[in-house]
């Protein structure tokens, strides 16, 4: 397109080659003339070939050529790139449809870098009018405006996410995603424990190229950063530091991760120091590339994330302290069982992944006054400390009753739930109490009848030697405790084969976020068909292992009762 003439009908110009009529007289010309030439914005006239005819004043300061120059030149010798040939086929489709044609465009060339234009070309009958004007101000203006609304959104997505998650750890591996590219081009989370020592947690970068590039840094940078470097100033001093990369890099020692960053090739780092409670719990480390402009609201807007994150940390820290203490407290109630004459128990408890969710499980084993093996399976309502302390009342309330008495399941739940309505008014609980009677003379035998009673907890399982996996009594059982200590409460029987097992468990084993119990009862009982011919302690640990997938959303017990075989 560059050398083809436009397709204007000849027509004779006026003095300016503008068209205008001779008639119009010279008067009027030199009006115009003195209007464009007084005219703030550049304005030129190209004839049928593209050839500068007319430039005003404005038009020459804005090029940095003068008229006499620009005379007779193509546009696209002068404006090779976005203002000129870049743009021919649009030039050429506004020529040809006769309609006008507005774009913005940066200044071509670093002489004035930053710099944007507004073009507008209107095709007349004997070519082409141009005016241009410069919007950098109005530009810079609406990207400001841009970016003030993107930090406003950024904080508020920030608020929600380390605020409202049930996992503080995981969201602020996320918060790099978040970040970047509102305020950064890169970004590393980095969290430090209650013993001190540092961890990278996340990281994310605005090029797709580079991030798994960025990642395998995170994962290698801590160990092979020197004391001087931004992240371990930040971190020793809880302030703010800001240094190049190249000076980095000339402080790192030789290998990968000083290969990495230097293939990551961002400028600056600027490191902010995550403080809580007068302490440095973290920091947040953003790569800037070249080009990037991080301004003062940008790095006002940084502290506020950093703050935020900072109060996740913490609430992590006292999440974990809070889970230790009750784990301790659960753990402390939660005796290993005694020895059973032909039969072996397996128990186990499995914590929740946060404390907020730590509460109540608790199993027991042990044999009454007559001898006969007692297991139970229990779950106060509630995930705290004090459901963690009625655990333990509860706990030593039935075993108590259990013990003395003698009395079947039914009657040991119905003594345990007077009790509550008497001492625990405010406790709801479910359990499953029960008893391994030998047909015959109690002591050591090999067919055993179970005996139980179920208050409202998921019901007992039973895995004959043959594999067949069967589910006693409902989905659900009696009443639950401390509701109607008045309630009846059945107390089925089932003959057990030599070899069989019993399974007693709470709810966290089956239920999870997104599915049913049926789901999840379903997933047990696919998993117990598998595990038949396992030894009792490799059958529980692979269930929890199968079933939970790593630490579960609720705590979790088990106990577990195997005959002896014949």
């Amino acid at each position: 397109m560059d050398g083809a003439a436009l397709p204007f009908p000849q027509r004779s110009p006026g003095p300016l080659g503008l068209g205008v009529p001779w008639s119009a007289g010279e008067r009027a010309g030199a009006d115009l003339v003195r209007f464009l030439e007084a005219m703030p914005a550049a304005f030129c006239f190209l004839d049928e070939q593209w050839r500068f005819r007319y430039v005003n004043a404005e038009a020459e300061r804005l090029i940095g050529r003068c008229r006499s120059q620009l005379a007779g030149t193509s546009l696209w010798d002068t404006f090779p790139g976005p203002l000129g040939s870049d743009r021919a086929p649009s030039y050429r489709a506004a020529v040809e449809s006769g309609e006008p044609l507005t774009f913005e465009a940066p200044w071509p060339g670093p002489s004035r870098s930053g710099t944007w234009l507004e073009i507008r070309v209107w095709p007349g009958p004997s070519g082409v009018a141009v005016h241009v004007l410069d919007v950098t101000a109005r530009r810079r203006a609406a990207d400001a405006a841009g970016r003030a609304a993107a930090r406003t959104a950024l904080l508020a997505q920030v608020s929600a996410e380390l605020s409202g998650a049930l996992d503080g750890e995981s969201a602020l591996g996320r918060l790099a995603r978040l970040v970047v590219p509102v305020l950064t081009d890169g970004c590393i989370v980095t969290v430090v424990d209650r013993e001190g020592r540092a961890r990278d947690v996340g990281s994310w970068h605005t090029d797709p190229a580079r991030r798994d590039l960025l990642a395998e840094y995170m994962r290698v940078r801590l160990e092979s950063l020197p004391v001087g470097s931004p992240v371990a100033r930040a971190l020793q001093a809880g302030t703010p530091v800001t240094e190049s990369v190249e000076t980095v890099l000339r402080m790192m020692r030789r290998g990968p991760a000083r290969n990495l960053l230097r293939t990551i090739a961002p400028a600056t780092a600027v490191v902010l120091p995550l403080s809580a409670d007068g302490r440095t719990v973290g920091v947040l480390t953003m790569y800037q590339d070249h080009g990037r402009d991080f301004g003062d609201d940008d790095l006002d807007t940084a502290r506020l994330v950093a703050d935020q994150a900072a109060r996740a940390v913490a609430r992590v820290h006292l999440q974990s302290q809070q889970a230790q203490l009750v784990e301790g407290l659960q753990r402390s109630l939660l005796t290993d069982p005694p020895a059973m004459a032909g039969m072996e128990v397996v128990v186990r408890y499995v914590p929740a992944a946060e404390a907020a969710r730590v509460g109540g499980d608790w199993y027991d084993a042990f044999l009454q006054r007559d001898g006969t093996p007692i297991v139970v399976i229990g779950d106060v309502v509630g995930h705290d400390t004090a459901a963690a302390a009625a655990m333990g009342q509860l706990r030593g309330l039935l075993r108590g009753i259990a013990h003395h008495s003698g009395a079947g399941p039914a009657e040991v739940l119905r003594g345990l739930d007077e009790a509550i309505a008497s001492m625990h008014t405010d406790t709801l609980a479910t359990a499953v109490v029960a008893r391994l009677e030998c047909p015959g003379t109690p002591g050591p035998c090999g067919r055993r009848t179970l005996r139980w009673a179920n208050a409202g907890h998921p019901p007992p399982i039973v895995l004959a030697p043959d594999g067949t996996v069967s589910v006693l009594g409902g989905v659900l059982g009696d009443l639950m405790l401390g509701v109607d200590a008045s309630v009846p409460r059945a107390e089925p029987t089932v003959d057990l084969l030599p070899g069989s097992t019993v399974l007693l468990y709470t709810d966290g084993l089956v239920e999870r976020r997104g599915s049913t119990l049926d789901e999840g009862d379903d997933r047990l009982l696919e998993q117990l068909r598998q595990l038949t011919d396992r030894p009792l302690p490799d059958l529980c640990d692979a269930l929890l292992e199968r079933l939970l997938r790593g630490t579960p959303e609720d705590d979790v017990a088990i106990v577990a009762v195997r005959l002896a075989p014949r």
